[in-house]
């Protein structure tokens, strides 16, 4: 058996696997003569089949099973022994004229070859690590909710500017019908807060759903319609009220304190505010950090040059997935795909070139603080090693979960990275100005 390749270019190249007969023909004879012990043709007793009717009922498909096994494994080892980084799996030619009565044969395969680049972390622009800040306002709202949450409701005849109003979103066209819980900051503008200042228990506020609330995704969550149908609902809903209430505000004290945090672990106003500052802005990293890997992703992307073997891959693609394509929808696919594959590639090499690799020692720690993590939250502090261990081999035994931890280890990886290696400047911002400036 011989393996050679010939290069195309720098992304492409063709590899040709000869087979010759006396690479298959020993384990094909001792096929044929095993299935010959245990042939059942009608006319000859077992075990007494002519082995010239063996070959001729069996020995093609023997043949070819036999050659196809060779020919995985030649082409498999060559690919491992030359170290070949290829994209997608080999491409077999076309061999219409392919004859099985022969004694030798040669098989040509297509490759994609993985593009040989450089990925430069400090690139000339600085990219922004948002610090996002828990503000003297967004603390004081957090405190009044807190004491509005913990406070003391009370009837109210009509509707007031403080008012909580329960009531039934309904629009019979939409099929509407939702039982909700309100306030009037919820709404945008003057002129809806002035519809409902006054009414009582019974009464039907007509509303207009167009530009009805100052977040948009407050029409999901308000009349339960899809995303889909929320943006740009332009219909009218009707409001019926069925209980007014507002709240007396919970007092500022020890017994309000202990109850949110525990005994004596906030004792003053002054440490409440710090503990809320201090807790949001542990939720605010995490959202800060996304953004980041997002804009090291992007840039990466956008400054890393490199070529990809475009037309193998779209030919590829055809028959990749479980639906084979035409070569148009091959060409949308692969369009949709290209950056997503190019981020990957640029992954790898940082993996390689920084030793990123998950291995199973951190998967199986990092299962184990998880655990310690939720079990606190039920108040188990002291679970024993042995136990985190066995809950930790209960779940590094599913794939599913393997795969997700892998993918959370890999993205604290290069996270660390970036802050380490790449070009960062630091800036402060609200959480109140972070969300208006990338979500809304």
């Amino acid at each position: 058996m011989n393996v050679t390749r010939e290069n195309i270019d720098a992304l492409n190249a063709v590899v040709k696997v000869d087979i010759a007969k006396e690479d298959y023909s020993d384990q094909v004879e001792k096929i044929l003569t095993d299935y010959r012990k245990t042939a059942n043709i009608p006319g000859f007793r077992k075990g007494h089949v002519p082995m010239t009717m063996v070959k001729k009922q069996y020995g093609k498909a023997v043949l070819v099973d036999e050659v196809n096994k060779l020919l995985q494994d030649a082409l498999g080892n060559y690919l491992t022994e030359e170290k070949l980084d290829v994209l997608g799996n080999p491409l077999p030619k076309p061999q219409d004229d392919l004859d099985w009565g022969s004694d030798n044969f040669s098989f040509e395969f297509e490759l994609g070859l993985a593009p040989n680049f450089e990925v430069n972390l400090k690139s000339k622009k600085a990219i922004t690590h948002f610090n996002i800040v828990a503000d003297k306002k967004m603390i004081d709202d957090q405190i009044v909710n807190i004491r509005k949450q913990y406070g003391k409701i009370i009837s109210q005849k009509e509707v007031s500017k403080d008012s909580e109003i329960t009531g039934v979103f309904e629009n019979e066209e939409k099929a509407i019908n939702n039982a909700t819980r309100i306030t009037l900051d919820k709404f945008k503008g003057k002129a809806t807060e002035k519809q409902f200042i006054g009414a009582k228990v019974g009464d039907v506020v007509t509303l207009k759903t167009k530009k009805l609330f100052n977040d948009d995704h407050d029409v999901m969550n308000f009349l339960k319609v899809s995303h889909d149908d929320a943006h740009g609902l332009d219909i009218e809903v009707n409001f019926t009220i069925s209980e007014i209430n507002t709240r007396e505000l919970a007092d500022l004290d020890q017994a309000l304190f202990d109850k949110l945090f525990g005994k004596d672990t906030v004792t003053s106003v002054t440490e409440l505010k710090d503990k809320i500052k201090e807790d949001s802005e542990k939720q605010f990293l995490q959202q800060g950090d996304q953004k980041l890997l997002n804009d090291v992703t992007e840039n990466l992307v956008e400054n890393t040059k490199f070529d990809l073997p475009a037309s193998f891959l779209q030919k590829w693609m055809r028959t990749a997935g479980e639906t084979e394509m035409d070569a148009d929808q091959a060409k949308e696919e692969y369009e949709k795909s290209e950056k997503s594959m190019r981020y990957q590639l640029i992954e790898g090499k940082l993996i390689e070139k920084h030793d990123l690799q998950v291995k199973f020692e951190d998967l199986q720690a990092h299962a184990k603080e998880m655990i310690k993590v939720q079990m606190a939250q039920f108040g188990q502090m002291n679970s024993s090693d042995e136990e985190l261990d066995g809950i930790a081999a209960r779940i590094l035994s599913n794939k599913d979960e393997v795969k997700r931890l892998s993918e959370q280890l890999m993205s604290a990886k290069l996270l660390n990275l970036y802050k380490t290696e790449a070009n960062l400047k630091t800036k402060e911002i609200t959480y109140d100005d972070f969300v208006k400036e990338f979500y809304s």
